[in-house]
């Protein structure tokens, strides 16, 4: 069993598209589970007697589990996130993820204001020993197999034991949610030799070869899209937050560049749709905040209540797999070695 709270209030579409998209998880997932809708509740008592009153009527039987938690501020997505922190201490987002402190639910999901939710986390759920950042892990579609890139946009500047710890962590969501076994890590730089990169990069290329991770070496920017470099398959890329988020901003706009461009050529709407599926970021839900000690679920702004279903799957396979959990161990097996906070100390 488990109990997932979700920021109803949190999103371009809230409430409407968070609460759609729990009521369809729910009628997906087995009866032992509930989700607790957190926000304004006389806004989200009027939204589910809406939904369930219409077009999900067909899933009204979900309804005694799902739990209404009042909190009646709101974390806008303009609001800077300490300062919001610190103004709405009832806000949907930060009584939501108090209660997962508290151990009143197993995970917490939110298409609300990323920096206040990284925050949030960091505050209340507190980091793993070891751990001197958290890292927003992104699944990216490739030509093989999807592949995690972290750091996909909480740490703009990271140092090179930074990129040695996200290799770490990154490596344990490849193994518990992607299921593969010693999964392949790339750094990523502007070349394949360890001379190529930044001074960080080139610092991290050393580090890893060291850390204890199945370390390929550097990848490319044109190796993500393939899902492998020259030297095989990888499972994890390894980079700072900017870069990444520059990458993920790339793939969620190219499908929509390339089917405009396929439509004039003649393609038909429904073979594009089929052909993007992959590329599609509502596909694949939502992106952990992995180091915090919990499961703490980041949406897209723009998340659908297909986004918010698929996201709250992904906070019940983090949660049913121990994840966090995992993270720990392997964070303090590395203790002393390169890239470990102690080491850096």
């Amino acid at each position: 069993m488990a109990r997932i709270a979700l920021d109803a209030m949190g999103g371009d579409f809230a409430p409407k598209a968070a609460i759609a998209g729990a009521i369809t998880a729910l009628a997906d997932l087995g009866s032992a589970h509930r989700i607790a809708l957190v926000g304004q509740s006389g806004v989200v008592d009027a939204t589910l007697a809406e939904l369930l009153g219409g077009e999900l009527a067909a899933h009204a039987g979900v309804r005694d589990r799902l739990d209404v938690v009042e909190a009646p501020e709101v974390i806008d997505m303009s609001d800077r996130p300490t300062a919001a922190l610190r103004g709405k201490r009832r806000s949907s987002m930060v009584v939501g993820i108090e209660m997962h402190a508290r151990g009143e639910v197993d995970a917490f999901v939110s298409a609300g204001n990323t920096g206040a939710q990284m925050a949030a986390s960091t505050v209340h759920l507190k980091l793993h020993e070891g751990l001197t950042r958290p890292a927003i892990g992104t699944i990216f579609p490739t030509a093989l197999n999807p592949v995690i890139v972290l750091d996909s946009g909480a740490n703009v500047d990271c140092d090179a034991g930074e990129l040695v710890q996200f290799a770490r962590i990154g490596s344990v969501y490849a193994e518990d949610i992607l299921g593969r076994a010693s999964p392949v890590v790339g750094l990523l730089s502007i070349g394949e030799e360890p001379e190529k990169g930044n001074l960080v990069v080139k610092e991290a290329h050393q580090l890893l070869k060291a850390a204890g991770v199945n370390f390929q070496g550097n990848v490319e920017g044109r190796d993500i899209p393939r899902g492998a470099s020259d030297r095989g398959p990888f499972d994890v890329v390894v980079c700072d937050g900017f870069t990444g988020n520059v990458i993920l901003k790339f793939y969620e706009a190219i499908s929509g560049v390339m089917g405009g461009w396929l439509l004039k050529a003649g393609v038909g709407k429904e073979q594009l749709g089929k052909a993007f599926a992959a590329l599609d970021y509502a596909e694949y839900g939502g992106a952990p905040l992995l180091g915090v000690k919990g499961v703490s679920v980041i949406c897209h702004g723009r998340s659908s209540p297909r986004a918010i279903r698929n996201a709250i799957g992904v906070a019940l396979r983090a949660h049913e797999s121990r994840m966090s959990e995992h993270i720990g161990r392997r964070l303090a097996a590395a203790a002393g070695e390169p890239g470990s906070s102690a080491t850096a100390a």
